[in-house]
C-alpha cells in the first residue's frame, strides 16, 4: 500500500510541471502571434507607401513639367539671340565642356592643346565676306529719308534766306574697304571701318559722323564691290602685275587707285575750318587767315600780274647794256604789291633811294583814286608804312619784297597793333 502511493504522488507533480511548461509555451505563443501581426501591419504600411512613391516617379506632376519646359524654352531663346548679338560683332561662343576641362588639366604640354580652345590673331576681326553689302544699300535707303534727301531746307543768308537741299556725302564701297567724302582709302581690317559699316547695317547712322551732322546727312554710295582698291606703289616698287600659272587674266578682279568724286573747292575746304579759334587771349579768325595763306600760295596763278611803267624802269632798260659792260648796274629793287581784293598784283621797280610817297604815286598812276585811302603793310615782319618820306632802303623794302595793300579805316587809325615805319 506503501509503495503504491508514493507512485501516485510522483505521477502528479510530473503532471503539475508538464502543465506548467505547457502554459508557458503558450502564452510565449500568443504573445509571437501578436508580434507577427504588428509586423505584418507595419510591412503593409510600408508597401502602400513604396506603391505611392513609384506610382510619383512614374507620373510627375504635370504642373512641374510644363514649367520646365518654359525654362527651357526661354533659356533656348536666350542662348540664340546672345549667339546672334555674337555673330554680328564677328564672334562665335565656343564654350567648355567637362570633359574638354578634365582632358586640359591632364595635358602637361601646351602643344598638345586642342587647336580650337586657342585663340588666334584675326578671329575677332570682321572679314569682308561677312559684310552685307545689299543689306547696306538698303538701310543707306531709309536713312537717307529720315535725313531729308530731297527735301528743301530753309539757309539763311545775309540778305534773308533760301531753300537748299542738303548735300549728300559720298561713300563708296570696294571689295577690300570704303572710301567715304574726299578721305582717304580705309580698309574693312580698320575697327573704324567696322564699326561705321556696323552701324549701317543696325540702321544707325555712323557714329563717326555725329559730330559733324548731328540731325543726319544723306549718304551717296557708289557700289564697286567688284573692284579691289590698290594704294599708290611706293618709289622703286615693281610695277607690273603678278601672273598666276593656271589662270586667265579675264578672271581677275579690277583694280583702282583713284578715290571716285570731285576734288573740294577752297570755299568746301575753308567751311569745314572752324570760323575763329582764341590764341594768346586774341580771338583769330581761322578761315580768313586760311584764305589769306592760300591766296599768298597761290597768288601768281590766281591773281593777275600789272607790271608798272615807271620813269626808273624806262631808264634802266636804256642804260641796262651800257651799264652792265662797265660793271655798275644802279640798285634797283623789285616790288610786288597785292592789291586789296587779291585779284591783282602790281610789280613795281624802283631805286633803293626812292621813297614811300614816290611809291604811293606810282600806284595812284596805275590804279587811279586816291593814294591816301590804302596802307602799305609787310606780313613778315608785319609793318605798316605810313612816313611818304622815307626811302626804300631805309625802310627795308629791298632787293626783293612783297607786300599787301589795305583799305584804310578812319575809327582804326590808332591801336592796329602793327609797327609803323
Amino acid at each position: 500500500v506503501f509503495v503504491l502511493s508514493g507512485a501516485a504522488h510522483t505521477d502528479m507533480e510530473l503532471m503539475s510541471s508538464m502543465m506548467q511548461k505547457v502554459t508557458l509555451l503558450e502564452q510565449k505563443i500568443e504573445e509571437q502571434a501578436q508580434e507577427i501581426q504588428l509586423k505584418d501591419r507595419r510591412i503593409a504600411e510600408l508597401e502602400e507607401k513604396m506603391k505611392a512613391i513609384q506610382k510619383g516617379e512614374d507620373a510627375p506632376d504635370s504642373s512641374t513639367a510644363e514649367e520646365l519646359e518654359i525654362r527651357c524654352l526661354q533659356l533656348q531663346t536666350q542662348v540664340w539671340e546672345m549667339e546672334q548679338f555674337l555673330n554680328d560683332y564677328g564672334l562665335i561662343w565656343v564654350g567648355e565642356r567637362h570633359e574638354q576641362l578634365e582632358d586640359l588639366e591632364s595635358l602637361k604640354d601646351e602643344e598638345e592643346w586642342p587647336a580650337r580652345t586657342l585663340w588666334k590673331p584675326g578671329e575677332a576681326v570682321v572679314s569682308k565676306h561677312q559684310i552685307d553689302f545689299d543689306l547696306i544699300l538698303e538701310n543707306v535707303k531709309d536713312l537717307n529719308v529720315l535725313a531729308g534727301e530731297g527735301i528743301s531746307q530753309i539757309e539763311h543768308t545775309p540778305g534773308g534766306a533760301r531753300l537748299r537741299q542738303p548735300e549728300p556725302l559720298p561713300l563708296t564701297l570696294y571689295q577690300n574697304g570704303i572710301a567715304m567724302s574726299n578721305g582717304p582709302f580705309r580698309p574693312y581690317e580698320d575697327p573704324s571701318t567696322q564699326q561705321c559699316l556696323q552701324d549701317i547695317m543696325d540702321g544707325y547712322f555712323p557714329s563717326e559722323l555725329q559730330m559733324r551732322y548731328p540731325d543726319g546727312i544723306p549718304l551717296q554710295v557708289t557700289d564697286r564691290r567688284d573692284v579691289v582698291f590698290r594704294e599708290r606703289d611706293l618709289p622703286g616698287s615693281f610695277p607690273g602685275h603678278g601672273q598666276v600659272v593656271g589662270h586667265s587674266k579675264s578672271n581677275e578682279v579690277q583694280e583702282t587707285t583713284k578715290i571716285p568724286g570731285p576734288k573740294l573747292s577752297v570755299e568746301q575746304f575753308l567751311n569745314k575750318l572752324s570760323k575763329s579759334s582764341k590764341h594768346g587771349g586774341e580771338v583769330i579768325s581761322v578761315r580768313d587767315s586760311a584764305r589769306a595763306a592760300q591766296r599768298g600760295s597761290d597768288g601768281v596763278r590766281s591773281s593777275k600780274e600789272i607790271l608798272v611803267e615807271t620813269p626808273r624802269l624806262s631808264a634802266l632798260e636804256r642804260v641796262k647794256t651800257a651799264e652792265e659792260a662797265e660793271g655798275s648796274a644802279p640798285d634797283v629793287c623789285t616790288l610786288r604789291i597785292k592789291s586789296e581784293s587779291g585779284e591783282q598784283t602790281y610789280i613795281i621797280k624802283m631805286l633803293f633811294t626812292e621813297t614811300i610817297g614816290d611809291l604811293r604815286q606810282h600806284l595812284a598812276h596805275t590804279r587811279g583814286g586816291d593814294s591816301d585811302s590804302y596802307e602799305i603793310i609787310s606780313t613778315f615782319p608785319q609793318r605798316v608804312y605810313t612816313d611818304n618820306s622815307r626811302s626804300l632802303q631805309e625802310c627795308g623794302l629791298i632787293p626783293n619784297v612783297s607786300l599787301l595793300l589795305r583799305r584804310r579805316d578812319p575809327s582804326q587809325q590808332e591801336g592796329t597793333g602793327l609797327q609803323t615805319a
